[in-house]
């Protein structure tokens, strides 16, 4: 069942709601590097080439983790750190992260096309590997974290 939020939103349209958890394209690419990349760590992200800034990047987290999207669990050698996951509810946005790349390569010129074809080539496959990946991801910090 959806969740519903406390939050008041413009509107009931189901695109303003993920307009509005997204926010940004910021938040995006941080659920791309999440998803391709493996990126975990506050540190990783800030070495994303797009280059965000560190006051964009901690309001952006908090943001994806207040509407579920990430969870921010405490890093088990370094407490002081965080560990950032994407949900069940963020890897579901692995199918419109796909359809998005595949447009903009579509009608724009853009790069990594290398990712371009694996996406076209097996888009399904595509697809069931990131999930396998966060899954393995989860099985591997449900370990270390004894949860």
């Amino acid at each position: 069942m959806p969740q519903k939020r406390d939050a008041k939103r413009r509107s009931e349209c189901p695109l303003n709601a993920s307009v509005e958890m997204l926010g940004d394209r910021w938040s995006l690419l941080i659920i791309r590097d999440m998803m391709l990349r493996g990126f975990r760590t506050y540190k990783q992200f800030m070495e994303c080439y797009e280059g965000i800034a560190t006051n964009i990047l901690a309001d952006r987290l908090r943001r994806l983790a207040a509407n579920g999207i990430v969870t921010a669990i405490p890093h088990p050698r370094d407490g002081r750190k965080l560990i950032y996951q994407l949900t069940a509810k963020g890897i579901d946005l692995a199918p419109v992260l796909t359809e998005m790349v595949l447009w903009a390569a579509a009608h724009e010129d853009t790069g990594n096309q290398a990712l371009v074809q694996l996406m076209r080539a097996d888009k399904k496959g595509f697809l069931a590997g990131v999930r396998e990946r966060w899954e393995e991801r989860k099985s591997i910090e449900r370990k270390s974290t004894g949860s």
